[in-house]
């Protein structure tokens, strides 16, 4: 009976079908925002919502009472029931603000889909390298936003009064948000050579550090990428030797059969030459 279960949980049909309920989930958390659609079917959303969340706690736990302990050693296993949980806290009261993250069931498409885990996967394996470049983005705003509240503070308080609205500050200038006509030209007019602390910063930050996320991601994903190719052609080539096995086998029993004919033949011509 487990077997057979677990034989459905892992089958296309049954991901399939749990990915199009969540997609529906989607679609009637999204309704829920349009006042004009709660007015018409909100008592259908509430029932379907509810239906949803019901086969979520039943597929969860048919995954429970098959894997036990195991389960909670995949961690999209572990993803999926903590979406679900989240979604089991009563959202009345003082935790009403808690129905908000019902949308994060939408979230169970990423352990369903596995372009999606692939994309996830190569993410969480960049995480080391976007931490160094984070640690050196941070080094040079803090010395960028010491510089600027040392040098602008006075004249343009708003900007650049204290150190935490000097990182602001250059944060919106590292987006290229207005930085030209809302900040760095105005400081101009009062320090002329300004452009000499601001067109490094952005080209340091904007153009080269930036790009350094970027690239460190695009590696993981070519990684996760070129791992799963990898295992591909690894199962494909333990595929295609147990086939030459097979098939060398095959042969051998033929030669047996062959010599086992070829001698009855022999010894019936020998009987009949008798």
């Amino acid at each position: 009976m487990l077997a057979r279960l677990e034989t459905i949980l892992s089958s296309r049909q049954f991901e399939l079908a749990i990915t199009a309920l969540i997609i529906l989930n989607a679609i009637t958390l999204g309704l829920e925002t349009w006042p004009a659609a709660v007015e018409l079917f909100g008592g259908f959303f509430h029932l379907l919502d509810k239906a949803i969340l019901a086969i979520f706690v039943i597929e969860i736990s048919l995954r429970l009472g098959i894997h036990r302990l195991r389960f909670f050693t995949d961690p999209w296993s572990i993803f999926d029931f903590v979406v679900v949980v989240i979604a089991l806290i009563p959202s009345s009261g003082s935790l009403s603000v808690l129905r908000a993250l019902r949308v994060l069931r939408v979230l169970r498409l990423i352990s369903f889909v596995p372009s999606l885990r692939r994309v996830v996967g190569a993410l969480l394996e960049a995480l080391p390298g976007l931490g160094s470049i984070s640690l050196l983005l941070g080094l040079i705003y803090y010395v960028f936003a010491v510089m600027a509240t040392k040098l602008y503070g006075e004249a343009f308080p708003q900007w650049f009064g204290t150190l935490g609205e000097s990182s602001y500050t250059l944060f919106q200038i590292m987006t290229l948000e207005s930085w030209s006509m809302g900040v760095v030209r105005p400081v101009m007019d009062y320090a002329p050579l300004a452009w000499l602390f601001f067109v490094p910063f952005i080209l340091v930050t904007s153009f080269t550090v930036l790009n350094l996320f970027i690239g460190i991601i695009v590696s993981a994903m070519q990684s996760e990428h070129e791992a799963t190719a990898e295992a591909d052609r690894a199962a494909l080539h333990e595929e295609t030797e147990s086939v030459s096995t097979e098939v060398k086998a095959l042969r051998a029993e033929l030669a047996e059969l062959k010599a086992i004919i070829v001698s009855q033949g022999q010894a019936r011509g020998e009987t009949d030459r008798v």
